[in-house]
């Protein structure tokens, strides 16, 4: 029999108003965007300068989860925008929420609906941390992984879905993608913290407890099973594409579908600004300058997300290791791939951007050309440069090599 459902920890609900499952569309990624024809002018940080909006900033900590942003977006309206609002303004807002700052571009027509609408949009997002953190014991999923093992618990709706789409995302990427690797993620804090190599028994014994196939979901009673004790879920890879989704349709509640959500290297993009075809958003350089690839993307209800190591790594032995674990080896990666997937939601580009590191550059085009709703861009070291690869879907053609 399930459990009548996990004991409460002080942090309760937030009452919002935006609580829809999550989309599973099959739409290719193809008509999600067209490739721009010009480059816009490069910039570093969060801010506005005239009608463009600049993210740069790089990733801070998400959920235990360090995951490197190598992507700049620019919002940019032209001519035909400003003739065609129809009244409607161009407003922004901002708050820190899951380790990093979150910001909300959207159009109105009047700023107190778009005040509120943010202001739900990143109440959710706030609800959906509380949840989903590894770094508050009281949080649910951390309650679900010290409750009994082999045991089915029941557990709140948003936690279901989440562990529903991440087991998707296992398959999807052969167990690439493993919201189980928890366990492993705290050996290689530590390792970053004391700055030394993890003790061969320590990676074992972490090991010994990781694998996707040991949750079990009964969607009828809405119970997750852990089949090992010690297991510890870590949805960092995955639950800040997932809340972006959310705060996108608090907006679309209230009436605003030409949104953008921002968070760090993870964006979920509604309708395009007013007289355009789609949110201009380029792609950044893995070594920290921006537009070096000069590729404007027009994007229009669609997720983008990158990974990478750009900045979070530890060197240990004159070797450099990723703060991404690979769940079949219990190693951070030292491959240095870069990784940005266009997809239907920001969701799926979330659980798959990371995935795509761990199975390195022919692997992840396999998986990648398989599911048409979705598109990659790699950024592979090589030599004093860089090489670039790109999936089928992807619109635009290689640049030269990158050079530092």
């Amino acid at each position: 029999m399930p459990s009548p459902g996990l004991p409460r920890g002080p942090t309760g609900s937030i009452p919002v108003r935006c609580r829809a499952s999550q989309r599973r569309s099959r739409t290719p990624v193809r008509e999600l965007f067209r490739e721009g024809r010009a480059p816009l002018p490069g910039h570093s940080g969060i801010g506005v300068r005239g009608p463009r909006f600049f993210l740069t900033q790089p990733l801070s900590p998400l959920l235990g989860r360090l995951v490197l942003v190598l992507l700049a977006a620019s919002v940019a309206l032209g001519e035909g925008a400003r003739a065609g609002n129809r009244g409607r303004e161009r407003y922004e807002f901002s708050e820190p929420h899951m380790g990093t700052v979150w910001s909300i571009t959207c159009w109105s027509a009047d700023r107190e609906v778009a005040k509120a609408a943010a202001a739900d949009a990143f109440r959710r997002v706030d609800q959906l941390e509380r949840i989903f953190t590894d770094y508050d014991p009281e949080s649910e999923i951390l309650r679900l992984c010290r409750a009994e093992a082999g045991v089915p618990h029941r557990v709140s709706a948003d936690l279901f879905d989440m562990l529903q789409l991440s087991l998707d995302a296992a398959r999807r990427t052969h167990g690439a993608f493993d919201i189980t690797v928890g366990p492993l993620v705290q050996v290689w804090r530590r390792a970053r913290r004391q700055r030394e190599y993890p003790e061969a028994s320590r990676i074992e014994e972490a090991r010994a407890v990781v694998g996707w196939t040991n949750i079990v979901l009964d969607a009828r009673h809405r119970t997750a099973l852990l089949r090992r004790p010690g297991m510890r879920l870590d949805v960092g890879g995955i639950a800040k594409g997932y809340a972006a989704d959310a705060a996108l349709r608090c907006l679309a509640a209230h009436g605003l579908r030409r949104a953008l959500v921002a968070a760090s290297g993870d964006l979920a993009i509604g309708d395009p600004p007013p007289g355009e075809r789609g949110w201009r958003i380029r792609v950044g350089d893995p070594g920290g300058r921006t537009n070096v690839l000069g590729q404007v993307l027009l994007l229009r209800n669609a997720g983008v997300s990158t990974a990478g190591d750009t900045e979070q790594f530890v060197e240990l032995g004159g070797r450099r290791y990723s703060h991404v674990v690979d769940p079949a080896t219990g190693v951070g990666l030292t491959n240095r791939l870069q990784v940005t997937v266009v997809a239907r939601n920001a969701t799926l580009s979330d659980g798959t951007d990371t995935a795509l590191c761990v199975l390195g550059v022919e692997e992840g085009m396999r998986v990648i050309e398989q599911d048409r709703r979705m598109a990659a861009l790699m950024v592979i070291p090589e030599g004093d440069g860089y090489t670039v690869r790109r999936s089928r879907r992807w619109p635009a053609p290689a640049p030269e090599p990158l050079r530092r």
